[in-house]
């Protein structure tokens, strides 16, 4: 029987899902970090040759591709990444994170369980003519393994006309499908500073030049960059995510290290951000005597979603689950993804899934007390499927009867 939240499941997905339910969970126990996921790797890979893919490995280091190829016809790829984050998890589950300070913390384990339930059905059942390519993505937490994959040739080696990804969102209600056209996720700029000044006696300050108060001053007024050069129109987000300078309380150091995260929606006003932000740190530290070296990382891009391609992605969760499963003005969003890569070289399509509303299913990402529900695997492998069904023209003559 069908879960309720599960309307019009394709016949035998289910039972799929639940097999990779048990998967998804012994990936959450066995969690690894980015461009480590070896035993993740090791049993997509083995998933699939035993379902007749064709399957490389080791593409960007640890990523998986398995290609289903059914004569000509156009080429798809279908991407889940892989990786687990450096958090202890907080849960008390039966499954829980075996391994001490690292967990499942994004939902990756439920991405890569649910494209296997969708590759699963799909080699029992693979009426269509065209080619599918499934990427199995290491190091997608800032490392960069959609890039890596790139370098490593992936797109070559496996030519697609078009490429989908999904991410849960935990807050959203269960099961509802958010797409959003253009800029849908943000850049994601890494810049380290470092604030150099001459260090002393905290009983004798006007014998130094504090790099403390200087870089005090540079974190307050970073803000004003968002407020007075942003348009209210557009989206700029600074924040500093670590700062560290001196030992004890009465020494002032010699330096203060700053570490900022910068997201923008658009790359005219990246373009200007970065320079508004080189510019008042070099000037508010020359204020007060000191200089600054600056390290500015352009880590992920802006991730642009293709019109017609998330067009024909909305119809089809419109197609599989109705109107009233898809999630009204979807925003973009702050958070950055590495499939941004992916984005930037095919027509592409990156869709959210809401995980629910409570619980360790409503918990942000990135929490120790986070959760991928697992009644999203036969929802979205669901939809994976029809997907395809949809993107290339079906084999009548390989239906089941």
């Amino acid at each position: 029987m069908n879960h309720p939240h599960t309307p019009h499941l394709l016949p035998g997905l289910q039972t799929i899902a639940e097999e990779m339910i048990e998967i998804r969970q012994q990936i959450h126990q066995y969690p690894e970090l980015g461009f480590e996921e070896f035993e993740t790797a090791k049993l997509v890979a083995d998933s699939l040759k035993r379902w007749g893919y064709q399957v490389e490995t080791g593409i960007g280091k640890t990523g998986v591709v398995g290609q289903l190829k059914m004569g000509e016809g156009p080429k798809i790829a279908i991407r889940a990444d892989m990786d687990a984050l450096k958090i202890k998890e907080e849960n008390q589950l039966p499954y829980k994170s075996r391994r001490e300070g690292i967990m499942h913390a994004c939902g990756h384990d439920g991405h890569t369980a649910t494209l296997l339930a969708a590759a699963k059905y799909i080699a029992e059942n693979p009426h269509f003519k065209g080619t599918l390519n499934l990427f199995f993505q290491p190091a997608e937490e800032g490392l960069g393994g959609a890039k890596a994959m790139i370098e490593d040739g992936v797109l070559e080696k496996y030519p697609c006309d078009a490429i989908f990804g999904f991410h849960n969102m935990p807050g959203f209600p269960l099961g509802h499908f958010g797409f959003k056209t253009g800029a849908a996720l943000a850049s994601s700029d890494h810049v380290t500073v470092t604030i150099k000044g001459k260090g002393g006696h905290a009983a004798m300050p006007s014998f130094t030049i504090d790099p403390i108060v200087a870089a005090s001053s540079i974190v307050l007024n970073l803000q004003s960059i968002v407020s007075r050069n942003v348009s209210p129109l557009e989206m700029t987000v600074i924040s500093v995510g670590s700062i560290h300078g001196g030992t004890t309380f009465n020494v002032i150091p010699d330096n203060v290290t700053m570490q900022l995260s910068v997201r923008n929606l658009d790359a005219d006003v990246q373009d200007l951000v970065e320079e508004r932000i080189k510019s008042l740190i070099q000037s508010q530290a020359a204020s007060y005597g000191a200089t600054a070296e600056i390290d500015y990382i352009r880590s992920y891009p802006i991730l642009h979603n293709s019109q017609k391609e998330t067009d024909f992605a909305r119809k089809v969760a419109i197609d599989c689950y109705g109107e009233e499963k898809i999630i009204p003005n979807f925003p973009a969003m702050t958070g950055s993804e590495d499939f941004a890569f992916f984005s930037q070289k095919l027509p592409s399509s990156y869709l959210f899934v809401g995980n629910g509303t409570e619980g360790t299913h409503g918990c942000s990402v990135h929490n120790p007390h986070y959760d991928f529900n697992d009644q999203l695997i036969p929802i979205v492998a669901n939809y994976w499927v029809n997907l395809l069904y949809r993107y290339c023209p079906i084999d009548s003559s390989r239906i089941k009867s």
